[in-house]
């Protein structure tokens, strides 16, 4: 159940009830709770109330929508997992929201951000400048995105039915879904690492630890990812409730593991002035060469929490609670970043080379103490944040495929298996593969879609929605478009993401070479498709909805007339 995984973010431990959708209005966070435009939608609404009693009127703005006002949603288009919330469930507070970032922000991937900005030629402070200001600009899509979900109690495929159509919600999701199993793949790897890095020396000397050229990777440490995979999916699988403690104090443990980190790596370098001593080894050409796909790459960072974040953000208490915690996450980046990159610039004084890898890091560190906090560390980094960020928003997307078949543990296994079909270590091979390659390549993809979701509710739906039509098959729903696909949103998706194409075919290898152009559209993936898409869906949706308008006008002079 997707409220059960939700849960295991610091649950909170009373249950509050409150009139989450419509508040009072003298309070800050009123005017998120109202239509922000008056729509069509809106009107039909408020003329449809005023035909019934002042009771009944009443009713309709307290009861949870979760229930539906006695409609009865489509079967195919729901189950538990993709009801609206209702008022005992919205448990999150603004620092419980915030907790939850900081769960999702300690773990090795951001660490390992951070140290190839270092690896790549970068100084400190040029890696954390970068970091914080791509989660600025992150910062406004995440609150925006968040928006319907804490107002409407909807999730990320929900939302992406009002769009897209009911039916055509299938493509952003699945495809959100795939990047998703990327990430639960390198996560596991990660995991699988720190198992290889308590192995006895003599295992790690046999046949077995040599790569395989097919394979990409040496069998001892694929078993070793295995091994993790099945232990972290038996978890995901029967543990949720058990897991619930385990997250609550994940990140109070995780925080102390970093500080110890950060300590040792203070004293072996002798102070902060020789850790952070490592000055940028690129020209000033050569930067802002770098600057713009890095940027691009940090936000794509967490550009697919921030899609889905309605799944998080629906069980918020307020449009506050969902805006003030969604507001750490700059600062939890840039201070987890900061001990990333001075960390990585310490190991070029300790080691005499710069390790950006936090299990190579350990393994250099030695000793058995050592050891099991890293295994303890990481095995805790990855099981926290492969079950928020990674397992939701693809079990979510394959359980809206259809719900009266797939569970939400049937969408997890599945998560899991398509995470091995990723090849996780090839693309944790190099700094230059998981950065530009993976973060960037990705970002095409999320970016668009994020473009048209916001496009579509703030410019078109005027952040108004009728959560009913969100759960029907009728042709006459609002959200039926063609067929249940929406051909503007679709077309949108399409030329978002083609420009893009070109470059990333050069950044694998598949084209010798491009025009310039291509290659800085590359570099800016996420801008070019976010804005672009957004923009064309608006524009393509005015035009189709005055052609619909035009179309349903009656004639001034009717046939019969000479």
């Amino acid at each position: 159940m997707l409220s059960k995984c939700l849960n295991l973010h610091l649950l909170h431990p009373h249950h509050h009830h409150h009139a989450f959708f419509f508040p009072d209005p003298k309070k800050p966070d009123a005017i998120f709770k109202k239509p922000l435009f008056p729509t069509k939608l809106t009107e039909k609404t408020s003329i449809s109330l005023q035909t019934h009693s002042n009771s009944v009127m009443v009713k309709r703005c307290c009861k949870p929508i979760s229930q539906f006002d006695g409609f009865d949603p489509d079967p195919t288009l729901t189950n538990d997992d993709l009801k609206p919330t209702t008022s005992d469930q919205r448990i999150f507070s603004g620092l419980e929201m915030a907790s939850l970032w900081v769960g999702l922000v300690v773990g090795v991937p951001s660490y390992y951000l951070a140290g190839s900005l270092v690896d790549l030629g970068m100084a400190w402070w040029q890696g954390i400048a970068i970091v914080v200001a791509a989660n600025l600009i992150l910062l406004f899509p995440l609150i925006l995105t968040g928006h319907p979900g804490t107002r409407f109690g909807i999730s990320f495929p929900v939302l992406a039915r009002s769009s897209f159509g009911i039916r055509g919600a299938h493509i952003p999701t699945l495809l959100r879904a795939l990047v998703g199993c990327g990430w639960y793949g390198i996560e596991s790897w990660i995991g699988g690492e720190a198992i290889f890095l308590l192995l006895p020396k003599i295992i790690k000397e046999t046949t077995f630890a040599k790569p395989l050229s097919w394979l990409g990777t040496s069998p001892l440490e694929f078993a070793c990812f295995i091994t993790f995979w099945l232990a972290q999916l038996g978890i995901v699988w029967k543990g949720m409730d058990g897991i619930k403690e385990l997250e609550k104090y994940s990140a109070p443990i995780l925080i102390l593991l970093t500080s110890c980190l950060l300590i040792w790596s203070y004293i072996n370098a002798g102070g902060f002035s020789h850790m952070l001593s490592l000055s940028s080894r690129l020209s000033t050409s050569e930067f802002w060469a770098l600057f713009f796909p890095s940027l691009t790459a940090n936000i794509s960072f967490w550009a697919t929490v921030a899609l889905n974040i309605p799944d998080f953000t629906r069980y918020a208490k307020t449009q506050r609670s969902q805006i003030m915690g969604q507001a750490g996450l700059p600062i939890f980046m840039g201070a987890f970043t900061f001990v990333g990159v001075a960390v990585t610039s310490s190991t070029k004084v300790i080691f005499g080379d710069v390790i950006s890898s936090p299990i190579q890091l350990l393994g250099a560190i030695g000793g058995v103490w050592t050891k099991i906090l890293a295994i303890l560390g990481i095995s805790l980094a990855v099981i926290t944040t492969n079950i928020a960020a990674n397992v939701v928003a693809p079990a979510n997307a394959l359980v809206n495929l259809s719900p009266s078949k797939i569970t939400f543990q049937k969408g997890a296994l599945i998560t899991a298996l398509l995470g091995i079909a990723f090849q996780p270590w090839r693309l944790l091979q190099s700094s230059e593969s998981f950065v530009y390659t993976w973060l960037v390549g990705y970002s095409a993809i999320m970016g668009p879609i994020g473009g048209i979701i916001l496009s579509d509710y703030y410019l078109i739906q005027r952040a108004d929605l009728s959560v009913k039509d969100l759960y029907t098959l009728s042709p006459t729903g609002a959200y039926y478009y063609f067929g249940g696909y929406n051909l503007a949103a679709i077309g949108a998706l399409i030329l978002g993401i083609l420009p893009v194409i070109p470059g990333f075919l050069r950044k694998v290898g598949i084209l010798s070479s491009v025009p310039d152009a291509f290659t800085v559209i590359y570099n800016n993936a996420w801008f070019v498709s976010f804005f672009s898409a957004g923009i064309i869906h608006w524009i393509l949706s005015s035009l189709m909805s005055k052609r619909s308008n035009h179309q349903d006008m009656e004639p001034l002079l009717s046939d019969s007339t000479s």
